[in-house]
Formats: structure tokens, sequence, C-alpha cells
């Protein structure tokens, strides 16, 4: 997909392994994670300063999600445009910058525009960030580089709520988005410091109109999952996803036969890397779902106040950490399929048990259980972070970059959707009972059966796929 870089140049890359600058990255990960849900908690205190109704907030925390998820595929031209280490600086200045106007908002208008200059700097954080850090580390090191790179995404959903609620509670909402200043600006010193300097294209030119088929299919399919997972009734949410759909397969038969498209499409012929499209998609979206489901649940279905259920639901988290340290051995113990297999299936058990839980189930017991899910959450993320990349060439790398950050965006954005359409489903229908629980059964035993797709799909898998990266022997 690259070209030969014109005189414009920067030095050549280094090709070693750098922690510290992993580490960067994935604290810039972090702030862009928290700040798409960090929101939540604050929403009463704005809207009571703002003097508008609560639900009218909801489209701060839309407009930033919409704006990530859009942003992204332009990032991977950016990159190879003017420099990964140009426009990863670049990111962490808009966002820091567009944090204080968050913070300075007098109304519900700017606020929303600040926070869609948050998300333009969050969505060029996030694939350029990657890219950096994956352009200067060799495939032996892989495991390691993505371990670092995965954290931010488990850790940012259980902290988001409690950071959020400490902050609005004990200062006030503006604080949210203040903290990021120091931080940014810490980051930005950070960067110049530790990002290296990479060679790029001065000449290279943008698919323009595979970008706006890319960019306004992925706007309409979040915009529209959104929708759904409030409204499942909501015809026009459908035909937004549907009017998505229809955008990307524009924009894939566009790139096929475009001179210099905006993706190299050939990535999705390396087995390890479509892995991430098919069974690691589907179990992204039926991880996604749970941190939706069990709040709801333990509130709705067994009365529980809120405060209680966040602790209860923590355990996933603490699950996620805490098994953190254990998968990179446990791939180069195994290889991929192995583990993928195991953590596919396993996370599909758990979810048909969480089916069975009401509120009579000693609290120790759901505890366990939801220790367990996490902890087969990250292993799970982990081999899928790292087994897109196991067979890319550096040349592909920019392009399966872009389409990976892509589809995780797009894999949230399903799994509450999707989540929120199986309760209404069992609801409506009582297939699983009348009583209050009886949606949420059904919800978990139809994740369950999804997340047995990317079991199935594991199971396809060559038994060495990914040996190169997980430093396993030929497997017989």
């Amino acid at each position: 997909m690259s070209t030969q870089p014109s005189a414009d140049v920067e030095t050549s890359d280094p090709t070693s392994w750098r922690p510290r600058l992993a580490l960067l990255v994935a604290a810039t990960f972090f702030m862009e994670f928290l700040d798409g849900t960090i929101l939540t908690t604050a929403i009463p205190s704005i809207a009571s300063d703002f003097s508008v109704a609560p639900a009218d907030i909801n489209i701060t925390m839309t407009a930033y999600l919409v704006t990530v998820a859009m942003g992204i595929p332009l990032s991977s031209w950016l990159a190879e445009r003017f420099g990964a280490r140009r426009i990863f600086c670049l990111a962490i200045s808009v966002f820091t910058i567009a944090s204080l106007l968050c913070a300075i908002s007098t109304d519900l208008t700017m606020l929303t525009l600040s926070r869609v200059a948050q998300g333009m700097g969050g969505a060029m954080m996030v694939p350029v960030g990657t890219l950096v850090v994956l352009r200067g580390t060799p495939k032996s090191e892989l495991l390691r580089a993505t371990a670092y790179l995965v954290w931010p995404g488990l850790l940012a959903p259980v902290l988001a709520p409690m950071v959020g609620g400490a902050l609005t509670t004990f200062l006030s909402w503006h604080w949210i988005f203040i903290i990021n200043v120091p931080l940014g600006l810490a980051a930005f010193i950070a960067a110049l410091r530790l990002v290296p300097r990479t060679t790029f294209d001065a000449k290279r030119r943008l698919d323009w109109f595979g970008l706006l088929l890319t960019t306004v299919g992925v706007g309409a399919l979040v915009v529209g999952l959104e929708t759904l997972g409030g409204h499942a009734s909501n015809v026009l949410a459908v035909l937004v996803v549907v009017g998505g759909l229809l955008s990307l397969a524009g924009a894939v038969w566009w790139m096929k036969k475009a001179r210099v498209p905006l993706f190299n499409l050939s990535v999705f012929g390396t087995r390890t890397f479509r892995a991430t499209s098919t069974g690691g998609f589907i179990y992204r979206l039926t991880i996604s779902s749970v941190p939706f489901l069990l709040p709801l649940m333990f509130q709705d279905g067994f009365g529980w106040d809120p405060l209680k259920a966040g602790v209860m639901v923590a355990a996933v988290f603490v699950g996620n950490i805490g098994i953190k340290p254990a998968t990179t051995p446990l791939i180069r113990r195994f290889g991929f399929k192995p583990v993928l297999v195991f953590a596919s299936f396993a996370s599909a058990v758990t979810f048909a048990l969480c089916a069975f839980l009401d509120a009579q189930t000693p609290e120790p017991l759901i505890f366990a259980l939801l220790l367990f899910s996490g902890a087969f959450r990250s292993i799970g993320f982990s081999a899928y972070a790292s087994v897109q990349y196991a067979d890319i060439v550096p040349l592909q790398l920019p392009s399966a970059n872009a389409i990976s950050a892509t589809l995780v965006q797009l894999a949230a954005a399903a799994g509450i959707a999707v989540g929120a359409l199986f309760l209404r489903l069992f609801e409506t229908t009582q297939v699983f009972g009348a009583d209050e629980g009886s949606a949420y059964r059904g919800a978990f035993i139809a994740m369950a059966v999804l997340m047995l797709i990317s079991t199935a799909d594991s199971l396809s898998l060559h038994r060495n796929a990914g040996a190169e990266v997980s430093g396993g022997a030929k497997r017989n």
C-alpha cells in the first residue's frame, strides 16, 4: 500500500521493542476510552447547570463516539502522508485543547462541539498510536507490545463510572475534562521524546471517494446501532443501519478497483487477520454486551440498588486485570488457536450460567462467576489483539491497523444494541417466562449462542496460526 517516500522524509524507523513508548500509547488510549463513557454519572449535574433535560446530554456522548468511529479511516492516510509521529503529537494536542474547551463550556451546544473536537483527537490517537508501536516491534515481541495496548480497554470501563462519580460529587463535572489537561501536556512532552521519526510519503494521494463511503458507512452504523440500543422498534434506526452497510459495501467495491485505495483490502486474504472481522468481531460484540446487561439485570431483575450492582459488576474487571500477567505465558505455551477456542467457549459457558442467576443466588457465587468471566474475557481480548497482526507484512500494517480499530468501535456499539434488542425480544415473546428476570435469561442464553460462533471460527484456524508471534514450536 505504501509507496516510496518523497524528499520530505523523516529518519528511518528503529526496529526494537520500546516498553516506555508502548506505555505512553496505552496511557493515551486510556484517556480516549475513559472519556467515551465517563460522562454517564455526570449527566444529571450537567443537565442542571445547562437547564436542559438529562436525556438531552446523551448527544454529547453520541457525538464523541461517532466522531471517533468516523475519524479512524482517515487517520491511516494522515500517518502515511505526514508521518505517524507528527500526527500522534497533533492528536494529543487536539484532544487536550478540546478537553479544556469541554470544561469551560457554558451551554449544551458548546459542550457538544467540544466533544466532537475531542473525538477528532481520539480518532487519531488510537490507530496512529498503535501503528507507532507496531512498526517498531519485531514479531517475537508482538505479544508483549499488545499486552500493553489491551489494558486500557479492559480497565477504562470499570473506572469510568467511579472516576466520573467521584469527580462530580466532590468537585464538579468540569473536572472530568480538566484532569485531561495536565495528563495531555505530560503525554505530549513524552511523545516528543519517545516517538521515533518515521518515513512518510509527502505526495501520497487521498482516496476521497473511498473515504466518503467509509466514513458515511461507519457513522451511519454507529448512529443506527446506538438508536437501536435504546429504541428497538425504531424503523428509522434500522434504515440507517442498512444504509451504513450499503455504504460500506460500496466502499469495498470501490477500493478493490481504485488505483490508490484508502485501504489495502488484501489484508483480508491473511487468515489470522481475517479472524478479527469474523470470530473476533462476534467475540468483541458479545463481550461488549455484558457491562450493559449485568447492571440492568441486577437492578431491574434482582431489585438491587445501583451501588451494589456496580460493585458486583466490578468483579468482571477484577478478573480482567487479575489474569492479565498470565495471558502472554498462556499464548506462548499453548498457541493462539487453543487459547482462542478456550476463551470463547469458556465465555459462552459463563454467559449461559448468568442466565440461571436470580436474587436468591448467593452473592459470593455470583462474584466468582463474574470473576471467571472477566478472566476469560481478558485472555480472548489479548489473543485476538496479537494474532491479527501475526502474518501482516509491514506494507499492509497501516491498513490492517485502521480496519481493526474501526471494527473494534463497531463491535462495541453493536454489543449494546444487540443486547438491548434481545432484551426487548424476550420481554415481548416471554419465551423464558413472564417474571422480571426472564428477558435477561433469554438475552444471556442468546449471547452464549453467539459466542459459540466465535468458537467455531477459532476452530477453523490452522493449528500453527501465529506461531511466529506466539514463539511456540510447530504443533503436530
